[in-house]
């Protein structure tokens, strides 16, 4: 099992900055890729942006440009740093860890971020 402890989300205006912590913990050593999902009120669950053990990252096109994913190992965290933010980014972001091999995927509670214009 991992357990996944997600905390840095807020209030920010439009324009603003915030960054999010994922702090995995339990067998880390089974986890492929971590990750950042969002879900708005109404909507579904969202990919915003993924990084693998050997630090490949991949994004939402909505977030490009804007948003960085990375990692500590030596923490088994996970960042996400968002800048510029817009309104339309406010969400549940929940923090995501796979481990391919086990068929294992996991969730954080989720943290809110909610930007005003």
């Amino acid at each position: 099992q991992v357990q996944l402890v997600e905390s840095g989300g807020g209030l920010v205006q439009a324009g603003g900055s915030l960054r999010l912590s994922c702090a995995a913990s339990g067998s880390i050593f089974s986890i492929n890729s971590m990750g950042w999902f969002r879900q708005a009120p109404g909507k579904e669950r969202e990919l915003v942006a993924t990084i693998t053990t050997g630090g490949g990252t991949n994004y939402a096109d909505s977030v490009k440009g804007r948003f960085t994913i990375s990692g500590d190992n030596a923490k088994n965290t996970v960042y996400l740093q968002m800048n510029s933010l817009k309104p339309e980014d406010t969400g549940l972001y929940y923090c995501n860890a796979r481990a391919i091999l086990y068929g294992k995927n996991y969730w954080g509670q989720g943290t809110q971020v909610t930007v005003s214009s």
